[in-house]
């Protein structure tokens, strides 16, 4: 062990956000305050539930969807941000990623709401445009050119770890582990110098186990799966991840989809785009895009078997 890792003090914090936790690891001098560290990041993902939350209905997100169509709306600068990326991936996915699946994300009981089938109906048969085609945001403001329900929750928790990152470099913190429900970034390298080690879970709903393990410098990983939150509709399991054509959850998809990228908030959109996508299509998608990612599929006997796109996976240890 480096005299470095010998003089630094392991500190884990975390905290509630977005109904389930955020976690921060790092290594720092003795004596520095973790508390006031703590309170900081506590902060900086409130402020991303309190803009950006569907099951809030005061958030500004809300505020937003309520607002008349053609009315523009003033929205936070984080807000915005979350917004313009979440377009730019829409139009770059071919609408796989989708912004605005709020009322089939509410309808099929992922949101604040019970469903009902009326809601199902509606939002199977709604006649729908994507988002990128029907906002539009100028400045500091916002506007709808047709009715849309926007919905956050496959980029949100991504730019909330992307915030807890930033909380710690403004605090002079340059190597650390942060991370929302899964969703992980890995700054710099840990105290004795090697990369931070980050699993890639199997997609096995009975267990969490480890299907292989990725080694992270100065980036994120995220991962959107059939196996975690789900709905039985009929005596049938449904993924929460919504088919932009259908207005509901995906039928036919892989296990789960991995992605790395830079930021946090980017490899959770793309996670969920290129599980729309599907394997071929998706891989195709990410060739073009330049995009790391693991699609984990379940074979006959139910075991999962890869398939890799990008140098990082092909790399990769793992079963």
């Amino acid at each position: 062990m480096s005299k470095m890792s010998t003089e630094l003090k392991r500190i884990a914090l975390n905290g509630p956000t977005m109904s389930t936790r955020w976690s921060a690891l790092l290594f720092a001098e003795p004596g520095f305050n973790s508390n006031l560290l703590s309170t900081a990041l506590q902060a900086a993902v409130d402020e991303v539930d309190t803009q950006m939350s569907t099951w809030n209905a005061g958030s500004d997100l809300m505020r937003l969807n309520t607002a008349p169509v053609g009315d523009w709306v003033a929205v936070p600068e984080r807000l915005r941000a979350v917004l313009r990326l979440g377009l730019e991936i829409g139009r770059a996915s071919g609408g796989a990623f989708d912004i605005g699946m709020g009322d089939a994300v509410t309808a099929w009981g992922f949101g604040p709401d019970t469903a009902t089938p009326e809601a199902i109906r509606a939002a199977k048969g709604a006649c729908r445009r994507p988002a990128h085609e029907v906002l539009e945001i100028d400045g500091a403001r916002v506007r709808k050119y047709a009715p849309i329900a926007l919905d956050l929750n496959g980029i949100a928790k991504g730019y909330g770890v992307d915030r807890l990152a930033e909380t710690l470099r403004d605090y002079g913190i340059a190597d650390a582990l942060v991370g929302i429900d899964g969703e992980m970034r890995a700054m710099g390298l840990r105290s004795d110098g090697e990369s931070w080690t980050i699993a890639v879970e199997a997609p096995d709903s009975a267990r969490r186990t480890p299907h292989s393990i990725l080694a992270l410098q100065d980036a994120a990983v995220a991962t959107s799966g059939d196996y975690r939150h789900w709905v039985e509709v009929q005596g049938r399991r449904l993924s929460h991840t919504m088919d932009p054509r259908r207005g509901a959850p995906l039928i036919v998809s892989p296990a789960s989809v991995t992605v790395v990228a830079q930021t946090c908030a980017e490899a959770d959109a793309w996670a969920t785009a290129l599980m729309v996508a599907g394997p071929e299509r998706g891989a195709e998608l990410a060739k073009r895009c330049g995009i790391d990612v693991l699609f984990l599929m379940r074979d006959d006997a139910g075991h999962a078997r890869g398939v890799r796109v990008g140098r990082l996976f092909s790399e990769s240890q793992g079963r």
